[in-house]
């Protein structure tokens, strides 16, 4: 099984106490909130995982439905959902097959989801990819944006994509497909070093377990590239 596949469905719990620490300086809702127009609208959260960006958003808008191949992330997130005290549906599907009508949302949003698709679909990643933006386009309402968060580096102190592939993936949005990038930190502060070691390791690997040690960081850096395309 793929190692991110086998947190997706295995370690859930696990994964949303790593994302608490991350982003202390709370750059991504404000980024949000600056380039997009999401109160009162119809929000569609692909790959919403634990609920990170439900929880964020679902207070500013009229309705936010999240969707997630991976049964235990969903059920992580119904958990958290009712720690918060709000209320979303969730519906288990393949983003590649988007169970809504045409122009069901106001906004379509991918966090951290499609590019996986890159490494999951090496010879047909593109027609993989291709899919769910089809899929994305065909739910949101005309003029509304389609909008796409993925990681640009995790203990990198400036932004890269993390290999090669994936950068070839954010290229393709860009040049093929007409996204535009912002580019923020969106930094890990945990208590201790150790907590800081202990929390990411089975996500990240050793090497950045390693890093972590040698720089005695507390505040992991992170960068972030948000793409956002109006139709």
């Amino acid at each position: 099984m793929d190692h991110f596949t086998h947190i997706y469905t295995s370690r859930a719990s696990e994964y949303h106490q790593m994302i608490a620490f991350e982003d202390v300086d709370g750059n991504l809702p404000r980024l949000l909130m600056d380039r997009l127009d999401i109160h009162e609208k119809k929000i569609l959260d692909l790959g919403t995982g634990t609920g990170r960006l439900s929880i964020l958003l679902s207070g500013r808008v009229e309705r936010i439905v999240g969707l997630d191949l991976h049964r235990g992330m969903l059920i992580e997130n119904a958990k958290l959902r009712r720690e918060s005290e709000q209320s979303w549906p969730l519906v288990q599907a393949d983003m590649r097959k988007i169970p809504f009508q045409p122009e069901a949302f106001d906004l379509t949003i991918a966090g951290w989801a499609i590019g996986h698709l890159r490494g999951w679909f090496e010879a047909d990643w593109q027609n993989q990819i291709r899919q769910v933006l089809l899929e994305m386009r065909r739910v949101t309402r005309a003029g509304g944006p389609l909008v796409i968060i993925e990681t640009l580096g995790t203990g990198s102190l400036e932004p890269v994509p993390p290999s090669p592939q994936l950068a070839e993936y954010y290229r393709w949005l860009e040049v093929d497909w007409g996204f535009s990038r912002d580019t923020i930190p969106t930094d890990y502060l945990f208590p201790s070093v150790e907590e800081s070691i202990a929390r990411t390791e089975f996500f990240f690997g050793p090497a950045l377990a390693n890093t972590i040690a040698a720089n005695r960081w507390r505040r992991l850096p992170e960068w972030t590239g948000v793409w956002i395309r109006r139709q």
